[in-house]
């Protein structure tokens, strides 16, 4: 499953096209205070992670739902396959208690 950010996406459908103005309705809207700085790394960089409250600011600032911030494929994604187990072309002998001993 992957996971794409489009906050940028979503604030230029509501003519919002610069940092101060998302930061602007930020306060205005949902009452949240964000630095400059943030708000530029949440418009420039996909978040690892968000807070809650950060996505329930955005959206009550952006007028839209979590669903218009992510893009979500949920397509599944093959796992690689396992590598091929090592094959020994050494012969070992087993004792007579039937524990295996190394070659002499």
């Amino acid at each position: 499953m992957k996971i794409r950010w489009r906050l940028r996406m979503a604030a230029a459908q509501r003519e919002v096209w610069t940092g101060t103005e998302l930061r602007r309705l930020l306060a205005e809207k949902a009452g949240m205070h964000i630095s400059a700085a943030s708000v530029s790394a949440l418009l420039t960089k996909e978040p690892s992670q968000i807070k809650l409250s950060t996505l329930i600011a955005l959206c009550t600032a952006l007028d839209c739902t979590p669903d218009d911030l992510f893009e979500i494929d949920t397509t599944a994604v093959e796992a690689p396959a396992a590598p091929p187990r090592p094959v020994s072309t050494e012969w070992r002998t087993v004792n007579a208690r039937g524990r295996s001993m190394p070659p002499m």
